[in-house]
């Protein structure tokens, strides 16, 4: 089970590496640069909020679809069309209660009916993903997991750099892009599954409907308080100062949401992969102690990367951007920066261990740290934001994501008797007090930054494997297996 992750891994990450943060740091930076801060956090408040309601049109069935089909594949074919025809049900629902809270936020309602539009496009394509990973057919999943932002790409570099209008770009054009992406996106993906649900057919069927729903309360009760934790200070910053500071708040969180993608792959790979061992009763600690090593050293490096050449980070990809007062943005935006690197490796953490419990089903305890966490969030969130604007938002969420972190494991120790003292942390705590000095030192050797960044990169690879962080075994078994 451990080659066959780290083979579906290896491929995973290197398509994700490969195109997803081109996207988030070319693309959809580039957008906010043409735009300016004031314009995308319109967009971007209006499309946390379809964020924040996405959980009314999954309502946890594809989490408990993933787990589900992982422990008894032969359910696919039962299932499947049934559950189709309850997401379209639920998705008329979400378009009500989007142009409700869109209409007393006073929301453009054309920009809102066309982000809801795609977040429906993409929760299809979620589940069309659940059933993949389920039946562990994991290089298509691969392929369709950076398939739309493939296709955005192309789209969105022609409308910017392509010559092909004279307009200036609007930001309407960047959501077109996004429909058509998903689009094709949801049509390949139902073409990888055809051969195993033929014929499929739409059947409402209530009675089922409502056992799925059953099932999965406890699911999307977790997704929407996850959510609300992570989606809900740009609201919150739109609603309390404007759409300049959620614009502000946007620059940075680029760089943490590219990074966020590349680690939340372990959790999709994880959680069928986990729930296959539980269900046969087989152990979970070395898969559980490889993944935290990998991610724990690519996390901490981009954390570090982005501490000690912050400003240089930012001002190298907003420096040239249609903002209101340029200088203002880059000196927030290289404080807000390594906080939310810092959320990063919280983050990071959690897809470990949260997906770990998701797994064995401890639904009751995650949801119980998810409204701890949402209170939190929201009291610090509603004190800091008037006196520090996106700083504070950054700070909360930071502070937020430390202590789920926190709660989590703990409970993995309590429930999974994991010995980690040896195996995890003396290995983290060398290679994070090791790589912390390794860039004090090589930050200062050149003038130019990018130089200073690539020493510090291989250095950090290098460190990694010294204090076993990265094992050359872990490669073997990725070789040995034949991707």
């Amino acid at each position: 089970m451990k080659k066959k992750f780290l083979s579906s891994l290896f491929l995973i990450v290197i398509l994700n590496v490969l195109i997803k943060p081109i996207y988030i740091l070319g693309i959809d930076a580039e957008v906010i640069n043409r735009v300016g801060e004031y314009t995308y956090g319109q967009y971007f408040a209006i499309i946390n909020l379809t964020f924040i309601l996405n959980v009314f049109l999954d309502l946890g069935i594809n989490n408990f679809n993933t787990k589900n089909i992982a422990q008894h594949s032969f359910l696919l074919k039962k299932y499947f069309s049934k559950i189709i025809s309850l997401k379209i049900l639920l998705s008329f629902f979400y378009f009500l209660l989007v142009i409700i809270l869109g209409y007393f936020f006073r929301y453009d309602l054309k920009l809102l009916f066309l982000l809801a539009i795609n977040q429906v496009l993409a929760v299809f394509i979620l589940f069309f993903r659940s059933n993949l990973a389920g039946l562990h057919l994991f290089i298509q999943d691969s392929i369709i997991s950076v398939l739309d932002r493939f296709l955005l790409v192309i789209i969105c570099s022609l409308l910017l750099w392509g010559g092909i209008t004279s307009s200036p770009f609007k930001i309407e054009w960047f959501v077109y892009a996004q429909t058509i992406s998903y689009l094709v996106t949801a049509f390949f993906a139902l073409k990888f599954l055809t051969k195993r649900i033929v014929p499929i057919n739409i059947k409402w069927e209530p009675i089922f409907s409502l056992a799925i729903l059953k099932k999965s309360f406890p699911y999307a009760l977790l997704i929407m308080l996850m959510t609300i934790y992570y989606r809900l200070d740009v609201l919150m910053l739109e609603i309390i100062i404007g759409p300049q500071e959620a614009g502000l708040y946007a620059t940075s969180y680029r760089f943490f949401e590219a990074s966020n993608m590349i680690a939340f792959l372990f959790a999709v790979l994880l959680l069928p992969i986990f729930s296959k061992l539980l269900k046969k009763n087989k152990s979970i600690n070395e898969l559980t102690f490889v993944s935290f090593k990998i991610l724990m050293t690519i996390s901490v490096t981009l954390f570090l990367v982005c501490y000690f050449y912050n400003n240089e980070i930012i001002s190298f990809r907003y420096s040239n951007g249609s903002f209101s007062d340029i200088n203002n943005v880059l000196e927030q935006s290289s404080l807000i920066l390594p906080i939310l690197m810092g959320c990063f490796v919280c983050v990071s953490i959690t897809y470990i261990f949260g997906t770990l419990l998701t797994a064995n089903g401890n639904l009751r305890y995650l949801n119980y740290i998810s409204l701890i966490a949402v209170i939190i969030n929201v009291l610090l969130n509603y004190i800091l934001i008037p006196y520090y604007g996106a700083v504070g938002s950054a700070l909360t969420s930071f502070l937020t994501q430390l202590i789920v972190t926190f709660f989590q494991i703990y409970l993995c120790f309590k429930l999974f008797k994991l010995n980690i003292i040896k195996e995890i942390l003396i290995p983290f705590f060398l290679f994070f007090i090791g790589l912390l000095l390794i860039g004090e030192i090589t930050s200062k050797i050149f003038a130019v930054w990018y130089f200073n960044m690539i020493i510090f990169g291989f250095s950090s690879i290098i460190w990694s494997f010294a204090t076993r962080m990265i094992s050359i075994d872990y490669f073997k078994v990725i070789i040995s297996n034949k991707i």
